[in-house]
Formats: C-alpha cells, structure tokens, sequence
C-alpha cells in the first residue's frame, strides 16, 4: 500500500509512519511527501529519507484548483491508497476530498469533538485542556472531509492530564503517544482492521 503524507512544519509524525514502515510495523511505504512549506522540515526529512517529495502551495500556484491539480497529479503518479495529514496546517480542496473519499485521514492532538474544529491546532489545543481542567486528553485519528476535525472518529487512545501539567508538558506527553498510536492505526488500517474506501 502506497502512502502519502502531507504535512506543514516539523514532520515528526512523518518520521514515526516513515520508521514504522522501515521497521516492518506498517505493511506498506511513505511513497511521497507533499508540504505547503518550502522550508518544512518535513521535506527536509523525506529528502533524507530518499522519498519523492514536493512543495505544492497557493502562494506558488496561484489559486486553489492549481493546487488541487497539482496535488492529484502526483498523488496519481505515485498510485496513491491513503493519504495521512501529519500536521498539515491547510483545508484540501473538495476535488482531492471527493477522488480520495474515505481514504484521508487526519491526526489530532486531543479526544475529539472536544478541543476541535478552526484554530484548534498544537499549542492552542493543549492551551484549552488546561484551562477547562480536563483529566484527561488524548490523540484521536479521524477521517478528513470538508469542515475541520469533523469526519468520522476511527480510532482514539487517552493521554492523562496530570495536576502539575503545563500545556508544554502535556504537549510533549501526547506526542510521545501519538507517534505510537499513529503506527497502531495505519497499521490497522493496511491490514483492513479499519476500513478504507
């Protein structure tokens, strides 16, 4: 099964699908990396990882169809089964949405649908569950469609969140389980444990 995995900034949810794919974890490979991102570390990764990768923006393309284009035209190069959003900071266009329907997915850093939807990302998540004093947070993997963090839950594992937590210290917490638990539900997913398509 050929992956790809977009992702805007650190890429460290790409280098745990990356190790667990070498590591035989993951019955499939990371065929290529697309990042809005020129500067991304995550392309940065991919290039060392010697996986076809691509920079692909609007700022670069002019409008959001180009960038569609562009987007189908390497994930049809690569014969693409399902795509990972690893930290992708952009909303995909409906014509990649309706071609790749039920086959993308997307990784948040909290028990959805708490601590979800526009402007909940990274810190401002775990900023969030302190201040509501949750007991608990989480990771929760769930597939993509047209409104934020909205799609169907597929899989969830819980984080605690200790008294003496800061949203730093929570932060690091979770995505030490996240890179974990994302190499437990691809996996399941390429052995058809959790449906695609």
């Amino acid at each position: 099964m050929n992956i790809a995995v977009f992702a805007s900034h650190g890429g460290s949810d790409l280098q745990a699908i990356i190790d667990g794919c070498k590591g035989g974890q993951i019955d499939a490979k990371v065929a290529v990396v697309i990042s809005n991102n020129a500067n991304s570390m995550a392309l940065k990764r991919a290039e060392r990882e010697k996986i076809s990768h691509y920079y692909l923006s609007v700022k670069q393309l002019g409008t959001e169809e180009v960038l569609a284009e562009e987007i189908l035209k390497a994930l049809e190069k690569y014969s693409i089964d399902m795509i990972f959003l690893a930290g992708y900071m952009r909303m995909l266009h409906v014509s990649i949405l309706d071609r790749y329907h039920n086959r993308i997915f997307n990784i948040h850093p909290a028990l959805l649908p708490k601590f979800g939807g526009k402007g909940m990302y990274g810190m401002n998540v775990h900023n969030a569950v302190i201040e509501a004093k949750e007991r608990e947070s989480g990771v929760t993997i769930h597939r993509v469609n047209a409104e934020y963090d909205s799609g169907e839950i597929v899989a969830q594992t819980i984080v605690p969140v200790l008294n003496n937590d800061t949203a730093e210290i929570l932060a690091a917490r979770v995505l030490e389980r996240e890179h974990e638990f994302l190499v437990e539900v691809i996996s399941d997913i390429v052995e058809g444990k959790i449906q695609l398509g």
